[in-house]
């Protein structure tokens, strides 16, 4: 007994033991250290032999997505950290071995030389100018914020000061190997004369789509072989096809007259509600409730006509609108403009949102200074303009004395708005907005016409408890269906499902077309476990999709039937090419054209760098041919991009002599320069060993 409760207590510890014994067993020595390595099994990744900490790097994504706001996306905060890490480790080793250092003083420059920390208003002094005091004062303050638990500010301000040292580096780095990819004077002279030499001649030209389709075969091993042997342009990502039925979750015909019927029982009391807002808003409206005015051309199409028609106090409705029924209390009936012209004057104050750094003023001295102001243009109209451009804080018209063009009764902030709108021309006061206190004057209306108040209880048109539960039943039923075999198209036709492909689905990928962003769908397709024809019902945020994997791709070479239509037309053209050349018989360009049935044309005036000959289309690879031709010298058999050609370049015209040739050096060497700036990166990405594990841990 005493060694049946002594098995008892260690169960947990044989278990293991087992376990490990097992794994031991089929696992290779190198998994086995894997599985014992911690940095394997916490690393998204690895660059060069060097892990990329998950821990870390989950850190810089959180960080990353709080700068970026809210719109940003799980994903997409990955990728850009990922991609951020990968850079900074592929230069690390290339920085090193350039000796290549940034130090603080070039990072420092670096920052106070941004013209946004330059312009910045709190960091000028008296006289307008860029203060390194105040910056240094903001930083210190900065710094001093951070023993505060939540605020994260100074952390980001670390993680800011890095990006630029790396970036820094980054450039040095860059423009060292730029450099050393130049141009001589000789070089530059002589990419002068070749590309703007003209040349000028005769050609026959035979196209490729002269030979007769009937003609050419190409078979699958041709596709195959042409593939291995250009395997560098065939290299495929791992990649899932689907198929999806998506099930929406919409309201039926029979919720939609149910929500109407409520909404008819609402009218009466509605009706004799002494407070149309309050009643509105306790017995729920899911549209904010305003105290607009609209014309009849504001109004909603479906019910503009019975308001109109409608008395004070009538009830409108129900009617359909934007996915809501509604009903309108008709609250006032007036004449009121459609458009208004007027002039003002913006006192800010502190804090308001059109106030600067430099606004101290508080709101009360605002209020005053502005009643002030009203106080003398009410006695002399003429002297709005000239306060207008002394104190309005407004400096898009306060030169034009306040003056603002025609607007219409939605452009202006609802104070504003209905100050203008609800009083006469001429009229003269005080409107307090979110900008700060305006004085206000009536310049014109025009179009006075009728308008309306309307209060109004809006409902969503939802999908009801039993209509929701059918659609999951439709939704389920075929998810069981496709599991046990039947045929997608068969129930396609029996069920007139939208059945709707897609192709080429990567494993990073976050956003799947028609159904928006959604990593479960595409980690379950990447699952190892996962084979063609597997099915599973998704979870949407309104509804579900049914989605079936129909074909997988894994990592490697392009697969004979996707590479095909690009192959074939490779191959199609080089079958042509090789027939035209047998029939391009002859001596001169008569004998090739008689024997082919075809012209010979003239050229004239072509240039390497603008190598299109008239009636053919651009062929740079002819052109050059031209210019390696010795002038008078027949050429045949060049295979250009639409045919195979026949020519005689009768004369050459170099371009001027030029006094210098620094400048035509300097642009061969601008080019260079750019084209290896562009491909810099690309050379050191490719030639450096990374593993990315983000599809399995996002």
């Amino acid at each position: 007994m005493a060694i049946l409760s002594e098995i008892r207590e260690r169960s947990m510890f044989l278990i293991v033991i087992i376990g490990l014994a097992l794994f031991a067993f089929v696992a290779s020595p190198k998994d086995i250290l894997d599985f014992f390595n911690s940095s394997k099994v916490n690393a998204v990744g690895e660059v060069n032999g060097e892990s990329i900490s998950r821990t870390d790097f989950a850190a810089k994504v959180e960080a990353y997505k709080s700068n970026a706001g809210a719109t940003t996306s799980e994903m997409q905060a990955v990728n850009a950290v990922w991609n951020g890490v990968l850079s900074e480790r592929i230069y690390k080793d290339q920085l090193s071995k350039a000796g290549i250092v940034v130090g603080e003083k070039d990072v420092w420059d670096a920052i106070v030389s941004n013209p946004n920390i330059q312009n910045a208003a709190i960091f000028k002094n008296e006289i307008g100018s860029f203060d390194e005091d105040k910056f240094k004062e903001y930083l210190s303050n900065l710094k001093e914020s951070s023993k505060e638990a939540s605020n994260t500010a100074w952390a980001n301000w670390l993680a800011n000061e890095k990006n630029i040292k790396t970036n820094l580096e980054k450039q040095a780095y860059n423009q060292l190997v730029k450099l050393g990819i130049g141009a001589s004077l000789k070089e530059g002279q002589r990419n002068y004369i070749e590309s703007q030499t003209k040349m000028s001649g005769s050609l026959v030209y035979l196209p490729f789509n002269g030979v007769d389709a009937k003609e050419i075969t190409v078979s699958s091993e041709e596709i195959a072989s042409y593939v291995n042997e250009h395997a560098k342009e065939f290299e495929v990502a791992a990649s899932r096809d689907i198929k999806f039925v998506k099930f929406d979750i919409v309201a039926s015909p029979e919720d939609e007259e149910a929500l109407k019927n409520e909404l008819k029982f609402e009218i009466e009391p509605f009706k004799t509600a002494k407070n149309s807002v309050e009643y509105a808003t306790e017995n729920g409206t899911d549209i904010p409730v305003d105290a607009k005015y609209a014309h009849k051309n504001n109004l909603p199409t479906v019910v503009a006509d019975a308001v109109f028609a409608a008395n004070k106090g009538a009830v409108v409705g129900p009617y359909k609108f934007q996915n809501h029924l509604r009903i309108s209390k008709i609250e006032e009936i007036i004449k009121m403009p459609d458009s208004v012209k007027a002039s003002h004057i913006l006192v800010s104050f502190a804090g308001s949102r059109a106030a600067d750094a430099t606004v101290t003023r508080t709101e009360a001295e605002a209020k005053k200074l502005a009643d002030s102001i009203l106080n003398v243009v009410q006695k002399r109209k003429s002297k709005f303009s000239s306060l207008a451009k002394k104190f309005s804080a407004d400096k898009s018209n306060a030169d034009k004395g306040g003056q603002l063009d025609w607007f219409t009764y939605t452009q202006m902030v609802p104070e504003f708005r209905d100050y203008v709108f609800l009083n006469k021309k001429g009229s003269m006061g005080v409107v307090k907005t979110i900008f700060g206190y305006h004085i206000v004057k009536i310049d014109a209306q025009k179009n006075i016409q009728k308008a309306v108040q309307l209060t109004t209880i809006a409902r969503e048109i939802d999908a009801s408890e039993s209509t929701e539960n059918e659609i999951f039943e439709n939704a389920e039923t075929l998810a069981y269906n496709l599991s046990s075999g039947k045929n997608l198209k068969e129930l396609k036709k029996e069920n007139n499902y939208n059945v709707r492909p897609l192709f080429g689905l990567s494993e990073l990928d976050e956003d799947i077309a028609g159904l928006g962003k959604n990593r479960s769908i595409v980690r379950w397709a990447f699952d190892t476990d996962r084979n063609v024809n597997d099915v599973k019902r998704f979870d949407l945020d309104k509804g579900y999709a049914v989605v079936v994997v129909t074909n997988k791709t894994e990592k490697g070479l392009m697969s004979t039937v996707k590479a095909s239509s690009k192959v074939k037309s490779i191959l199609i053209n080089e079958k042509k090419a090789a027939l035209l050349l047998e029939k391009m018989e002859g001596d001169d360009l008569a004998s090739v054209a008689k024997t082919n049935d075809a012209n010979v044309q003239s050229f004239a005036n072509i240039t390497p760098d603008a190598p299109t000959i008239s009636g053919v289309g651009i062929e740079p690879g002819v052109v050059g041919a031209m210019y390696a031709t010795e002038t008078g010298a027949f050429q045949k058999g060049v295979i250009g991009k639409k045919g195979v050609f026949a020519f005689v370049v009768d004369s050459k015209e170099a371009p001027e002599v030029l006094t210098s040739y620094e400048g035509a050096k300097n642009s061969l060497s601008t080019a260079n320069q750019n084209a290896a700036s562009a491909q810099i990166y690309k050379a050191l990405e490719e030639a450096s060993a990374v593993q990315d594990h983000r599809a399995s841990m996002y």
